[in-house]
């Protein structure tokens, strides 16, 4: 993954996870004005990005060695934005972002914007029954 295409799933990442947690993340002190734009710390950006997004996860160490200042790695980042005005630039235009009906995403790139979001985890299998019929071999009973 380039360097374009690691801030433009970022920022898609970020901006549906504020979407999908606004309810909560408005009410915290987290919130810092940084060149005109309100936003939450860069510390809890980076952590929820942190989560969800593995390459950052990577990434990460090698860039705190460069910039251990939590402010400019956002703005490097390209996420030194408003997340309240972000979606609503994306509502106005119609936009979606993943999660919502309208799964199609385009955050004002020339090309056709690709997501690359991790794939969930299958859901842990639940035997109700007993039956043994997700089990592994050893606990399947003989007949």
């Amino acid at each position: 993954m380039n360097s374009k295409q690691l801030r433009r799933s970022l920022k898609i990442k970020w901006l549906t996870y504020y979407r999908d947690n606004r309810e909560w993340i408005d009410k915290l002190g987290i919130w810092v004005t940084s060149e005109g734009h309100r936003r939450p710390s860069s510390g809890f950006i980076l952590g929820a990005l942190a989560t969800l997004e593995p390459d950052l996860t990577n990434l990460l160490p090698l860039v705190v060695d460069l910039s251990s200042n939590p402010d400019r790695i956002i703005s490097a980042l390209g996420l030194d934005i408003s997340p309240v005005k972000e979606l609503a630039a994306l509502e106005a235009t119609h936009k979606m972002l993943p999660g919502s009906a309208q799964t199609e995403v385009a955050l004002a790139a020339p090309e056709p914007l690709t997501l690359d979001a991790p794939t969930p985890p299958p859901p842990a299998y639940d035997d109700e029954a007993c039956s043994g019929a997700g089990g592994r071999e050893i606990d399947r009973p003989r007949p």
